[in-house]
C-alpha cells in the first residue's frame, strides 16, 4: 500500500493503472449466484448489479472501450451497452475471478474499509438521486446520467483502495477543520487534486468522453451535469445529517433543476423537516 505522495500527475495514472480494482464482496456473490443461472439471466439484471459497485462498473468501462472502435463508430457509455456487446456468457467468462475491497484491505486499519465503503455508499445514494431526477426531467439516457453520478468520486475509492493512509490523512484533516476545502486537504496531502487525478485516469483507461464531461463539475452550467453535481453534491450532505449548512442550497438548486418547489421536492426525496433532526436518506432501490 502507498504511504507517501507521488510526484507527478502521471506517477498516480501508472500506480492506479497497475493495479487490479476489487469490486465489493456483495458485488461478487451476486454475479456468482447471476452465473448459476446464466440461461435465465437477462443483461438488464446483470446491469443492475453492476450499477451498485462503482469499482465494478468502472471495470466494464474500460474494458468494453478499446473494443468499440472494432465493432462501433461510437462509444459504449452504459453499462446495459457493455453488456449486450459483448453478451452474457463472455461476459462471466471475463469477470469471472474478482478480487474484493474488503480483501485488498485486509490488514489495513479498519477505518480503511470503513472510509471505502462510506464513499461508496455516497455514491450509491448520489446515483439513486440522479437517476430518479433523471427521469423526472426526461433525460436523452438516464443510465448515463446515473452512471456518472456512481463514479464521480472514483479517484476517492481509489485512494481508500491502495493508499489508504493517505486518504484517512485527507479525511482527519477536514474532521479536525471542517471549513478547510477538499481540493485544498488533496493538495496538501497528495500535491495534487483527486479530481485532476480521476481526469487522468478516465483519459487513460480510454472512458467516453461523453461519460467524462458529465462528471466535471466545470460543465456544470449544462443541465445533465447539473444533475449530476446536485446528486452528489446531496449524497454527501447528508451524510452529515441535517446539521450540514450546505443543504438549504442544495435543496434550492435542485428544485430549481427539477421546476418544483422546495416544499414538492422534500416530500419527493422523503426527507424529514429539519427539525425532526439528522436523518438517514432513502435507500437505493
Amino acid at each position: 500500500m502507498l504511504d507517501h505522495p507521488l510526484q507527478e500527475l502521471d506517477d498516480w495514472v501508472v500506480y492506479f493503472s497497475e493495479r487490479e480494482l476489487p469490486v465489493l464482496r456483495h458485488t461478487r456473490r451476486q454475479l456468482e449466484t447471476a452465473r448459476e443461472n446464466m440461461d435465465q439471466v437477462s443483461g438488464k439484471a446483470i446491469a443492475r448489479i453492476v450499477l451498485q459497485d462503482p469499482l465494478m462498473a468502472v471495470r466494464v468501462l474500460a474494458y468494453i472501450q478499446p473494443l468499440t472502435g472494432k465493432r462501433l463508430h461510437h462509444d459504449v457509455t452504459t453499462i446495459a451497452g457493455a453488456i449486450m456487446m459483448l453478451g452474457i456468457e463472455p461476459f462471466f467468462k471475463r469477470f469471472e475471478q474478482l478480487c474484493t475491497l474488503e480483501d485488498t484491505l485486509k490488514g489495513c486499519p479498519p477505518q480503511a474499509l470503513l472510509g471505502a465503503l462510506q464513499v461508496i455508499r455516497r455514491a450509491q445514494q448520489a446515483s439513486h438521486y440522479a437517476q430518479e431526477w433523471a427521469i423526472w426531467r426526461v433525460d436523452v439516457n438516464v443510465e448515463e446520467v446515473t452512471l456518472a453520478a456512481l463514479l464521480h468520486d472514483l479517484a476517492e475509492i481509489l485512494l481508500y483502495c491502495f493508499a489508504p493512509q493517505l486518504a484517512l490523512r485527507i479525511r482527519e484533516m477536514q474532521t479536525l477543520n471542517p471549513q478547510l476545502r477538499s481540493q485544498t486537504a488533496q493538495e496538501q496531502i497528495l500535491g495534487t487534486r483527486l479530481q485532476d487525478i480521476q481526469t487522468a485516469l478516465c483519459k487513460a483507461w480510454h472512458l467516453p468522453d461523453l461519460l467524462l464531461k458529465l462528471i466535471d463539475d466545470e460543465h456544470a452550467e449544462q443541465p445533465r451535469v447539473k444533475n449530476v453535481v446536485l446528486a452528489v453534491n446531496l449524497a454527501r450532505h447528508l451524510a452529515h445529517g441535517w446539521q450540514d449548512t450546505a443543504l438549504p442550497d442544495d435543496l434550492k438548486a435542485i428544485a430549481q433543476l427539477l421546476n418544483l418547489s422546495e416544499e414538492a421536492l422534500g416530500q419527493r426525496l422523503g426527507l424529514a423537516p429539519p427539525e425532526s433532526g439528522p436523518i438517514e436518506p432513502p435507500q437505493p432501490q
